[in-house]
C-alpha cells in the first residue's frame, strides 16, 4: 500500500473529527446554553457534511487496499459521525498499516 493513500485518510480523519468536534460543540451552544450562533453552526455543518463525503472515499480506499473486513469497513467509515472516534479509529488503522506502507519496495 502506498505511505499516501494511509497519509490522505489520516488527513481527512483528523479534519473530519475537529469539525465534528466544533459542530457538536456549537450545537451544544446553541440549543443547551441558547447562544445565538446558527450562522457559524452552519458553516461548520456544511464543511463537515462535504468533508465528511472525502473522508469516505479516502476512507473506503484505504479499507479496500489494506483489504479489510466488511465490519471493520462500515467502523471506519462511520467513525466520521461519532465525536472523537475519527481519532481513535485513524491511530489504529495508522498502527495497523504502518507496516505494510514500510514493506513497500519503491518503484
Amino acid at each position: 500500500m502506498k505511505r499516501s493513500v494511509l497519509t490522505r485518510y489520516r488527513v481527512m480523519a483528523y479534519i473530519t473529527g475537529a469539525l465534528l468536534i466544533l459542530l457538536t460543540l456549537g450545537m451544544i451552544a446553541k440549543y443547551g446554553l441558547d447562544m445565538d450562533i446558527a450562522g457559524a453552526v452552519r458553516i461548520v455543518a456544511i464543511a463537515h457534511g462535504w468533508l465528511f463525503v472525502v473522508y469516505l472515499v479516502f476512507a473506503f480506499d484505504m479499507a479496500s487496499k489494506a483489504k479489510w473486513s466488511f465490519g471493520r469497513l462500515v467502523w471506519t467509515l462511520v467513525a466520521g459521525t461519532i465525536p472523537l472516534a475519527a481519532f481513535f479509529v485513524e491511530r489504529r488503522a495508522t498502527r495497523d498499516l504502518e507496516p505494510l506502507v514500510a514493506a513497500e519496495v519503491p518503484a
